[in-house]
């Protein structure tokens, strides 16, 4: 127990894990957080229900399950003589949209009437989906194709979902002020997320850190801001780059921006170097069980979903344990995702609107989610990409001004939307590692991973008890 038994009054800590995670992956976050606040009541949840395959299912489903485990929770304390008067809230990746879908069921239901929500944060949640901001038939087929292999949430992290009865994406819903959603999540003291500027294979700078511009695109051309004592690692949002300067009394200052960009250039070029081997002889192979897999979880997703939703809540993650072959596929299918994700370069929208007069046809037909045509699905992928416009191609982040990503619509109101949330966003500069996605939050014992420990450290440094 985190916890003595005589305690009165506890902070209840729900740590939510990522897509194809389970709790051992925030085990540093589980140890470190004891470790800091070992003389106070607070008292620590991982929630199991949504282990590995079960993140297939829907985040509002996810968001359910998590929401009834805190809520047996409460029950099993309370009947212990322990009260929930405090309750934070942390995802990571996937997570953190599970996280902010069920701050709005527990709104909903009162939850909030007798406990204080304290702090709510993110590590490298895909908050605007993890949809690639790029045109091109190339692009469209995997936004088409990574939609349609991870079930409904895949659906919902790609936008082509539409949310009950409000014909809109889930995660578009869950950004609009006039929300629950939204007004749950502001009903936290403290909002802040941490976001990886490079290196992160799975959820990238934009959407981690809700952001239409990317001033990390290229660090040959910028010297990063840091936050003071935080070792080159934490960067300053409100001023995040300056324009790089060759005067010589600058030279010791930008010394060490030098050596790392060096090390990021000869990283890359092993980056590129692993996909090219990865996409000549391992692609196939990978292909195979990627696919393979997707078809097995998505069937055995959309079961479990129908009992779900028929009101038969007695499942169990270990009436659905994988046989070996499967579970390798499952890894498999994490690398594949991460390594074709990463592949891509991210594109800008043009500084003319001569890209919106080449409208495909039947822009105007309405996708049907559920048995789409190839046409409809091409059509309505490359319409999702064209801006409304009055778009700015340019925005001013800090003191220098970058082109604009290009997101779609939803993208663009999912910003405005969670700005008003008013997180406190922590750009975090990962070095040492090309999978900073499993870094941010010490995914695994590595001393490779050193530098997450530290980005934890700050957290806990900010964490409210």
């Amino acid at each position: 127990m985190d916890h003595d038994s005589s305690t009165s009054e506890v902070h209840l800590c729900v740590l939510i894990h990522g897509l194809w995670g389970n709790p051992g992956h925030l085990d540093f976050l589980t140890s470190s957080l004891r470790d800091q606040f070992s003389g106070e009541d607070l008292h620590i949840l991982l929630p199991k229900r949504n282990s590995g395959n079960f993140t297939y299912d829907g985040i509002e489903i996810c968001g359910e399950r998590v929401t009834k485990e805190i809520e047996e929770e409460k029950e099993r304390l309370e009947e212990k003589g322990i009260k929930i008067t405090k309750i934070s809230i942390i995802g990571y990746s996937l997570g953190g949209l599970v996280a902010r879908y069920t701050v709005g069921i527990l709104y909903h239901r009162g939850f909030f009437d007798d406990v204080k929500p304290i702090n709510f944060t993110t590590f490298a949640t895909p908050h605007l989906g993890v949809r690639s901001p790029l045109v091109g038939v190339g692009n469209v087929i995997w936004n088409v194709l990574g939609a349609r292999t991870l079930s409904a949430s895949g659906r919902q992290m790609f936008l082509i979902d539409s949310f009950r009865d409000t014909n809109r994406p889930l995660l578009s819903v869950l950004a609009d002020p006039e929300s629950i959603f939204h007004r749950a999540l502001r009903s936290f003291k403290n909002r802040s997320l941490y976001s990886n500027i490079k290196n992160d294979r799975t959820a990238v700078f934009y959407t981690t850190c809700i952001s239409a511009t990317d001033p990390f695109a290229d660090l040959s051309k910028v010297n990063i801001n840091y936050l003071p004592n935080t070792q080159n690692l934490l960067v300053d949002w409100s001023n995040p780059v300056s324009p790089k300067s060759s005067s010589k009394t600058n030279s010791a200052n930008t010394s060490l921006s030098t050596r790392v960009l060096g090390d990021i250039d000869t990283k890359s070029l092993f980056l590129r170097a692993r996909l090219s081997l990865f996409f000549t002889f391992f692609l196939p192979i990978g292909a195979c069980l990627y696919l393979a897999n997707a078809a097995v979880q998505s069937v055995r997703s959309a079961q479990r979903i129908r009992l779900h939703t028929t009101g038969k809540t007695g499942i169990i993650a270990q009436h659905y344990n994988l046989p070996l072959m499967v579970e390798t596929a499952q890894r498999a299918a994490e690398d594949m995702f991460e390594n074709v994700n990463a592949s891509h370069a991210q594109q800008f929208l043009e500084d003319n609107d001569d890209s919106n007069d080449d409208d495909p046809t039947e822009e105007d037909e309405e996708l049907d989610h559920n048995a789409p045509t190839p046409e409809e699905i091409a059509s309505q992928e490359e319409n999702a990409l064209l801006p409304a416009k009055g778009v700015a191609t340019r925005r001013t982040v800090g003191q220098m001004e970058f082109p604009t990503l290009a997101l779609t619509n939803e993208q663009f109101g999912m910003i405005e939307g969670l700005d008003k949330v008013e997180f406190t966003k922590y750009p975090v500069h990962i070095q040492e590692v090309t999978h900073s996605h499993a870094a941010i939050i010490v995914r695994m014992n590595k001393e490779s991973f050193k530098e997450g420990k530290f980005v934890i450290k700050h957290w806990l440094s900010k964490f409210e008890i």
